[in-house]
């Protein structure tokens, strides 16, 4: 948007335009100037774009730029409604493109008033004519030219005479109108907001002509559906632009659609990507944001196209990864997820009214949480930025001064997180922006001269899970053969048949002639009752359905002695039956099945029981 001009800075937008913005103007708020500051990096989801633009611009990006580099990464906008989200409407007008429009109907038009009015020629191409139509020209190599001129061929975008506006069309007016409004609703300065809103038009009318050419096709194949998803990063960032322009802060759209390296000729497009990969990735999009000077950039999620297809590689989670990837390229001090809740909990705080924020949590805490139903950051997404030592912090956008929640890399020397985070958690401790190893250890070190300093050196080396969590829609499924001597391909024809059907197994349990598996409840009618029929060759079927997971997930439960008695004691005497039990390799999580009527009642007998810090003087079960 209005950025300044720069060889260095011109980006590409999706029609493949070369955008160049205008000159800066004076006494914009730029990053800091110290030569040595580090670089932060902010990623902003779609629901925060949506809503809440002039308070990243004004409360959170301004705050930092005065002593960091602050580099911005946006998800696609969040609509009005779900629905209108701007990822789900890409989608949708992608299905749209494969939908055949009816071929146009060759008529003879006239108006009322004998005027010149289109009609259709005889390759359906439209032209005009007067009222009584002439016979039809008789064609020549030498008139072709001639002809050529009576002819006025449709815009790709628009439909043949007689012929429907194709579905799609409807759908990208909804995506432009909703940014349109955005632009309105969040933008006061009329110049910025008539450079975005043409922006907006160009950007939706490439949209319709790709969506045209594909139906033409009848074809949208992997990598053009990367193409059509990643217009809505392309949009975000630029309505994001245009906002923090609009507030004083000098910003640059930088599109990474052309930065990814070509390893086509080393990896296969069905090949998984693997780390090298990433690395070069990380490097160049570090190198291009590094061009930006003292702007702030704000980059695109999008970062296609790879081998396979970005959405087959990765799914729809790209922009979580393309940011850190960018902290890993920039080697930035930490890297920040805003999101609409004030970090990671120790249970749903919406189900469990004592749950606590908690300060600092392991990664590998905070991966199995992820997958036992909280939405954390993906465990993928989280080993990128990890793996540098690069602390991932989640934040509230609507309470940019909370502390939020940290999840920090394990340090080199000293005591693991999860020893440290209980410290903090009971001292009640903010984690300063950003954090280092060093400030960690001396945080921990005072909590623990706080804890024995008020309580006489008395109280008890505390140890406790760190958080409980549910995942509902889950069903249970079991087998058991019905075979007087059981094969040994019977543990192999169930997972066969499971892989055949692309089914995910969330928990297990298995004895000789006996399994039990978990699932979510996300196959289609249809296809969850073809999976029965298959497993039904390998034994009796059950089916449990209306089913969640309870998981108590802790890396002190390593050296809890009896967590396992209290949790499924704490289950019965709270009358909640327990269909399956599982513990994972790792041991820092118990997990069982319960039936998903009792899933918030569960959620709080577990919190209260195991999890509830003790009040000065008073002993409880928690003491472990």
């Amino acid at each position: 948007m209005s950025t300044p001009p720069s060889p260095s800075s011109s980006s590409s937008s999706s029609s493949g335009r070369s955008y160049t913005p205008p000159k800066t103007p004076p006494n914009l708020h730029q990053n800091s100037i110290d030569p040595d500051t580090k670089w932060l990096v902010q990623k902003f989801g779609g629901t925060s774009v949506g809503k809440f633009p002039v308070q990243i611009a004004k409360e959170i990006v301004a705050k930092y730029i005065d002593s960091n580099k602050v580099a911005v990464v946006c998800s696609a906008r969040s609509g009005t409604s779900k629905a209108l989200g701007t990822t789900n409407l890409l989608l949708r007008a992608a299905s749209e493109a494969l939908v055949r429009r009816p071929k146009p109907a060759t008529s003879v038009l006239n108006s009322p008033d004998g005027t010149m009015s289109p009609y259709f020629g005889l390759f359906g191409q439209i032209k005009d004519m007067p009222h009584s139509p002439p016979e039809t020209p008789r064609r020549s190599r030498s008139s072709s030219a001639e002809d050529a001129s009576l002819i006025s061929l449709t815009p790709l975008t628009v439909p043949q005479r007689g012929q429907a506006l194709p579905s799609f069309n409807v759908t990208v007016d909804m995506i432009r109108q909703e940014h349109l409004k955005a632009a309105a609703d969040f933008i006061s300065d009329p110049d910025i907001r008539k450079e975005l809103e043409e922006e907006v038009d160009k950007d939706c009318d490439w949209l319709r002509s790709f969506l045209f050419a594909s139906q033409v096709i009848n074809e949208v194949s992997a990598r053009s559906k990367d193409n059509i998803i990643g217009l809505g990063e392309k949009l975000a960032c630029k309505l994001m632009t245009a906002v923090l322009r609009d507030q004083g802060i000098d910003a640059e759209y930088v599109s990474l659609e052309d930065v990814v390296p070509d390893v086509e000729d080393e990896v296969s497009g069905n090949d998984t990507l693997d780390q090298t990969f990433y690395d070069k990735v990380a490097q160049a999009v570090g190198a291009r944001v590094k061009q930006c000077g003292r702007r702030v950039p704000v980059v695109t999620g999008f970062f296609g196209p790879i081998p396979g297809s970005l959405l087959t590689q990765v799914g729809r989670g790209y922009t979580d990864l393309l940011s850190a990837l960018l902290s890993v390229g920039l080697e930035a001090t930490e890297l920040q997820i805003w999101k609409e809740v004030d970090g990671i909990f120790t249970a749903d705080p919406r189900k469990v009214p004592t749950a606590r924020l908690l300060p600092i949590i392991s990664p590998d805490e905070a991966a199995e949480l992820t997958y036992y139903g909280s939405e954390v950051v993906h465990p993928f997404t989280m080993e990128q930025a990890i793996r540098c030592k690069i602390p991932i912090r989640i934040k509230n956008v609507e309470n940019p001064t909370g502390s939020g929640t940290v999840i920090f890399p394990d340090p080199d020397h000293g005591p693991d997180v999860s020893q440290v985070s209980q410290e903090l958690d009971a001292n009640n401790s903010a984690i300063p922006e950003p954090i280092t190893q060093l400030q960690l250890h001396e945080m921990a070190r005072q909590a623990v001269q706080h804890r024995s300093h008020n309580q006489g050196g008395h109280y008890p080396n505390k140890k406790f899970p760190t958080a409980v969590t549910i995942k509902e829609r889950i069903i249970v499924i079991n087998v058991n053969s019905n075979r007087k001597s059981v094969s040994h391909g019977f543990l192999a024809g169930i997972f066969g048949t499971l892989d055949q059907f692309g089914v995910v197994v969330d928990l297990i349990s298995t004895s000789e002639v006996h399994v039990s598996m978990a699932i979510e409840d996300a196959l289609a009618q249809k296809l969850f009752k073809r999976l029965i029929t298959a497993l039904e060759k390998s034994g009796s079927v059950s089916v449990h359905p209306n089913m969640a997971i309870l998981s108590l997930v802790g890396r002190e439960m390593r050296h809890l002695v009896g967590i396992a008695g209290r949790m499924f004691t704490t289950l019965g005497n709270g009358n909640v039956n327990i269909e399956m039990i599982s513990q994972g390799a790792s041991e820092i999580n118990i997990s069982c099945v319960i039936d998903g009527e009792n899933a918030v009642k569960a959620l709080n007998l577990i919190h209260q029981s195991c999890l509830q810090l003790p009040t000065l003087g008073k002993m409880g079960p928690w003491f472990f």
